[in-house]
């Protein structure tokens, strides 16, 4: 889980954003999730959240992330099914 990790904030290093605003921007990039739901505190995570909108993620970054982040394979919802 480390590496994962470890491998996402280098991506995010990359991409010139925090994780929070770039996994955001690529719960934005699916087509299965409608709206996002957010709840910022801060004025900070407000403007974060408005950031991802701007974020453009391109085929080879939303490739990386899902080589980050693999799922549990399968289709949902079986896939997560206990």
């Amino acid at each position: 889980m480390r590496d994962q990790l470890t491998a996402y904030e280098e991506f995010c290093t990359e991409l010139g954003e925090e994780p929070a605003v770039a996994g955001l921007a690529w719960l934005l990039h699916q087509p299965a999730v409608a709206a996002p739901i957010v709840g910022p505190r801060t004025l900070e995570q407000f403007e974060g959240a408005l950031r991802a909108l701007k974020v453009g993620l391109d085929e080879a970054a939303l490739a990386r992330l899902d080589t980050i982040f693999q799922g549990p394979g399968g289709s949902a919802p079986e896939a997560y099914a206990w």
